[in-house]
């Protein structure tokens, strides 16, 4: 797998980076990827510790940890579209993506099992998957059946011209009823499963928002993402102070003010609304919405009650 580092990724360590770009990968395989010789800049061998200077050309042999062979498992999928190129598909709450630490079950088994053939251009244990969205947010996501496709469509998502728009419940009434986030995310400074906002060696995000309705101590928003940040709906609305509903790692407070009034949530209110982008091999532009799941609705409904 070959990575290229940005001008964003400037003074990042090559630990870091790697953490951040191969996202299921555990921060011992990371390290082991390392030690093993498997990660090359530039054709050279670094230490974890080597800062990105932007540019470079990142090699990483991911033999190193391949995990055991996938098996196709019938998981029930909703399917909005599908071509020779491609699939649009909805990803249900509390199913991870794809395999890593500790997953069992992903979304990767249910594509095995649903489509003949698959992309594998982002490795063996990631067949078809050109993005992501967190284990306990639901919505529209966007499968490569071939690699060519998988390219094309990764391309798009790196130029920002893929359109992904997402439902959010969050505390609080926002002042304005819309705004823009525009704050760096990077990895913790010292919990590594976390993000944090600001800080001076994250990534650029942004994020706009529109308030779509107002409740009492809340407010449904829609919110349209121009960067594609690990958890950046979710850290950039807690740092305005509106963290998501359901979100207890970056709005614990509310999450367990909530669980107390309305009772125990399993997931986060946040599910992927719309997805536009251009067809990798016609060009043309397709578009698909979804709807809010069904608990999802029955919570509005606890609320406005």
């Amino acid at each position: 797998m070959k990575l290229l580092p940005g001008p964003e990724d400037r003074g990042a360590r090559l630990d870091v980076f790697l953490a951040e770009r191969l996202k299921n990968l555990t921060r011992s395989q990371i390290q082991t990827l390392n030690r093993s010789g498997a990660v090359r800049v530039d054709e050279r061998q670094y230490k974890s510790g080597y800062r990105i200077r932007g540019g470079e050309t990142i090699e990483v042999d991911l033999r190193v940890i391949e995990p055991a062979p996938l098996t196709p498992e019938q998981i029930p999928l909703q399917i909005y579209y599908e071509d020779d190129d491609l699939a649009v598909i909805e990803k249900p709450a509390g199913l991870v993506v794809h395999p890593g630490s500790g997953s069992t079950t992903t979304l990767v088994h249910g594509l095995l099992f649903h489509f003949q053939k698959l992309s594998t251009a982002a490795g063996s244990s990631r067949p078809g998957i050109v993005h992501r969205i967190d284990k306990k947010t639901s919505g529209l996501l966007v499968v490569a059946k071939n690699n060519v496709a998988h390219a094309r469509l990764s391309k798009a998502f790196h130029d920002r011209e893929v359109e992904k728009r997402y439902a959010a419940l969050v505390h609080g009434v926002p002042r304005q009823s819309t705004g823009i986030i525009e704050l760096s995310v990077g990895r913790h400074r010292t919990v590594r499963t976390r993000m944090s906002a600001g800080g001076p060696r994250g990534r650029s995000a942004y994020t706009e928002y529109r308030v779509q309705e107002r409740f009492r101590g809340f407010s449904l928003l829609d919110v349209q993402i121009r960067t594609g940040r690990t958890h950046q709906i979710r850290v950039h609305l807690s740092a305005i102070g509106h963290p998501v509903v359901g979100d207890d790692v970056y709005g614990e407070r509310s999450f367990k003010e909530f669980v107390r009034k309305f009772g125990s949530i399993d997931r986060y209110f946040l599910h992927a609304t719309v997805l536009r982008f251009h067809h990798p091999t016609t060009e043309v532009p397709m578009e698909f919405h979804s709807e809010l799941p069904s608990e999802l609705q029955k919570l509005l409904g606890s609320i406005q009650s």
